[in-house]
């Protein structure tokens, strides 16, 4: 089968940060904290998060900030719910959510929500099943979903239900791997799960592996690594996870790693990035492979993290 070459990985995390003039890197630029929450969010599930300056970082991410209380993907770039969250994570992983200004950031995220329960990802009015997500799993970090109204919000994501137990971006959209994630996860966070046809949406999510042992985010698609968290989280969310074979979407995973140089690409012999890595090692600790930390599948941060931040 292979084993996880953790150390390769590590290295290849931890120099990403110092290649700030290559292509990856300018084209990478707006959403950096993204990138951030993924590479450090790695290194702690293999026990490696030490191995970063962490008030470098914090500095960084709070530099992020606007006077709005949300954050961008950058310094100096525009707020948006799907860079906040990954700077509420990125606080979280240090357990440095205090320094933030709960309040002002929750009013950030709660002025999102439309009058049809909702969000909007930024000021501009876009509205997918995602900003749902980001915002209700923001705010649980922050203890703060009094801030929202939460049962119009859980109204708007039972709506983009489908026949086929899926979820879409809106009302009526295609079911899709990750929309499903973002929708289950929300559901799970607010204790909905209940709204959930769990026989039915288990059965769409695995089918969902393809002969590799890979997942992929719907029919008819090449299997992809990614897709390794946002289906194996969402059938643990459901209790449906023994209805796919882990072994083999283990060794597709292991398959897909670069052991020369580290890191985790989508599919066996392609480039590796920090997104692929990052959700390799993230649906391996769902898989429960040796020596890797345990991750929660409704928040993406370590289980430790989060019995830190809600049974202290």
């Amino acid at each position: 089968m292979g084993q996880l070459a953790a150390e390769k990985h590590t290295k290849y995390i931890l120099q990403i940060e110092k290649k700030k003039d290559d292509i990856e890197s300018a084209l990478t630029e707006h959403l950096r904290i993204n990138g951030a929450y993924w590479g450090l969010t790695t290194l702690d599930i293999l026990g490696n998060l030490k191995a970063v300056e962490q008030e470098a970082v914090i500095s960084w991410v709070m530099s992020c900030q606007h006077e709005s209380g949300g954050f961008g993907g950058n310094i100096g770039h525009d707020p948006h719910l799907l860079y906040t969250l990954s700077a509420i994570q990125i606080l979280s992983l240090f357990n440095k959510t205090q320094i933030l200004n709960i309040p002002k950031v929750s009013t950030y995220i709660s002025t999102l929500q439309n009058k049809d329960g909702s969000f909007s990802g930024d000021k501009w009015g876009e509205i997918d099943t995602r900003f749902s997500y980001l915002a209700i799993c923001s705010l649980s970090l922050l203890k703060s979903l009094d801030k929202i109204n939460v049962e119009k919000a859980v109204e708007y994501i039972i709506s983009c239900k489908n026949l086929d137990g899926g979820f879409g971006c809106t009302p009526g959209a295609e079911s899709h791997s990750g929309q499903i994630f973002c929708c289950v996860g929300a559901l799970a966070i607010t204790g909905c799960l209940h709204y959930v046809d769990k026989d039915l949406l288990g059965w769409w999510l695995c089918e969902r592996q393809v002969k590799s042992g890979g997942l992929n985010g719907r029919p008819e698609k090449l299997p992809d690594v990614c897709y390794s968290w946002w289906v194996l989280s969402s059938l643990i969310m459901i209790d449906r996870v023994d209805w796919i074979d882990k072994e083999k979407l283990v060794k597709f995973i292991l398959e897909c790693q670069d052991f020369e140089n580290g890191g985790i690409s989508d599919r066996p012999d392609d480039a590796v990035d920090v997104f692929h890595t990052y959700f390799g090692v993230a649906g391996l600790s769902l898989l429960e492979y040796p020596g890797l930390k345990a991750i929660d599948p409704a928040y993406a941060l370590p289980v430790d993290v989060i019995n830190r931040l809600f049974l202290k």
